[in-house]
């Protein structure tokens, strides 16, 4: 038996799989994000280790026995997030979330630097770990001065759980401090944001054994001391795992709060100008590359609380079959964008708004600006000369049939809906565990799940939606030019 936990955005998520990798239990808990400022994005680091501890609970009520017979952990957790320690390893402050955008004016200095992008391969986004550590040099001097070192969201857990500061590649990749070709920490660029190693987690693959559950948490959560912890990986690495996305070629669409289209590579192929991640994967000798649009669900959950109806309601509203595009433009950019403009300041906007547009077509309009998001990444990896063979569809828009048939055909892609379960990123990560704690072949392991559907495009409708698409794209210039 093993543990897979998860560190979201907004919530932790548990997942007890059995000896054969079925899925015996499961529990979660919310998280709450701050938002103290228009752009700023915060979570108290004391928060995810409750929020552990509920979810670990429902897990062991559901599963008792199989819960204290666990033998490995595996974790992964939202990317990017800085959590600044102080000399007794207690944070010194909320910790900045990806969806941050303070930033902005740190990570274009950064970036402005040729080594970032030659040793990282990638942009220095303003959600990035570094420029939050630089930002925080300039404008909270007495933070930096008395921090320790600095970890990642999951990587804090796992200095509770084990009491070992480590992390993996797949998650460092996302920090700029890393040199994702080599996978291990670059002198150089730590140097440029005032940065030491020392400040740093030690680097492990995600398969690889990186630390071990020491006894009072062990005792304090029911479960056997001593028991082995994966490295892990970022939630989108994980994710990979969970649905057997560790082959070059193929891939997964995710529609959690961000939206996500990844794809393997089994080498590093890096093409920082079109605003593609290319990180290290949560396998030895595997790199990915993928397109990140920040407002997935996200867009969906901001209508919800707009009109007042549940965002699952808004979208069972719509049917199954899918309609020709809303004669509503939604551009999801509500806390800036990444893949393919990298712009902090953007933000959303609906366009086509007349006297009888109705809910649903807001609802229609928000989905597809967040499809046509995803086709702007999709067209950014096709660009660097990707090979995209399959396509799975995770994260909670996955449960929509009508958003499944709205991608496929906007991506003009056959997109696989897993059979039931999830298969996200608590899942891959108690696949992690598994591994590192009997030494499996980590493709044995990470196989893909059974499909319920393929979801193909609709030929009749690609068309409309490529011009709708184009449309889409036209208004991005048109609001950049109009400033806030």
């Amino acid at each position: 038996m093993y543990l897979g936990i998860d560190i979201g955005t907004s919530s932790v998520k548990a997942v007890l799989i059995g000896d054969s990798g079925e899925v015996l239990s499961a529990g979660s808990s919310p998280l709450t994000v701050l938002r103290p400022r228009s752009g700023w994005s915060e979570q108290d680091p004391k928060a995810w280790l409750a929020a552990v501890e509920q979810a670990l609970s429902a897990v062991r009520e559901a599963s008792p026995d199989a819960y204290a017979a666990a033998r490995g952990i595996g974790l992964s957790g939202q990317m990017h997030g800085a959590t600044v320690l102080g000399a007794d390893d207690e944070p010194l402050a909320p910790a900045i979330l990806w969806n941050d955008v303070r930033a902005a004016d740190e990570a274009a200095l950064l970036d402005a630097d040729p080594a970032f992008r030659e040793i990282t391969g990638n942009i220095v986004f303003p959600g990035f770990t570094a420029p939050k550590l630089l930002w925080l040099q300039r404008h909270r001097p007495e933070t930096f001065s008395a921090m320790r070192r600095v970890l990642l969201p999951k990587d804090f857990v796992r200095l509770w759980l084990s009491g070992e500061a480590i992390s993996d590649m797949s998650d460092a990749s996302g920090t700029a401090w890393l040199d994702v070709g080599r996978r291990q920490w670059s002198k150089t660029l730590l140097e440029a944001t005032g940065m030491v190693e020392e400040q740093m987690p030690s680097l492990a693959e995600g398969t690889a054994q990186a630390g071990a559950l020491r006894p009072s948490i062990a005792e304090r959560l029911g479960l056997p001391p001593g028991i082995p912890i994966a490295g892990g990986a970022g939630d989108n690495a994980a994710s990979a795992c969970g649905v057997g996305a560790v082959e070059a070629g193929a891939g997964f669409v995710s529609l959690g709060t961000s939206g996500v289209l990844f794809v393997v590579t089994d080498r590093f192929l890096a093409d920082p100008q079109s605003a593609i991640h290319a990180f290290c994967h949560a396998l030895p000798g595997k790199w990915h590359q993928m397109g990140v649009i920040l407002s997935a669900a996200a867009s969906l959950e901001w209508l919800a609380g707009v009109t007042g109806a549940p965002p699952g309601a808004l979208v069972e509203q719509l049917g199954d079959a899918l309609a020709p595009p809303s004669p509503v433009t939604f551009l999801p950019y509500l806390g800036g964008e990444r893949t393919p403009h990298n712009d902090a300041s953007i933000r959303g906007a609906f366009a086509g708004l007349d006297l009888a547009t109705t809910r649903n077509d807001l609802t229609r309009s928000v989905v597809e600006g967040v499809a046509f998001a995803l086709r702007d990444s999709l067209n950014a990896l096709l660009g660097t000369g990707a090979r995209i063979e399959r396509l799975t569809i995770v994260g909670g828009g996955a449960r929509s049939r009508y958003w499944s048939r709205l991608l496929a055909t906007v991506l003009d892609l056959p997109i696989a809906v897993p059979a039931d379960g999830d298969f996200g990123a608590a899942f891959g990560a108690a696949r992690l565990g598994l591994i590192a704690a009997t030494g499996a072949d980590p493709a044995a392991v990470c196989t893909p799940p059974a499909i319920r559907e393929t979801v193909a495009p609709e030929p009749a409708l690609v068309p409309a939606y490529e011009e709708a698409h184009a449309r889409f794209r036209r208004l991005y210039p048109a609001l950049k030019g109009a400033g806030r």
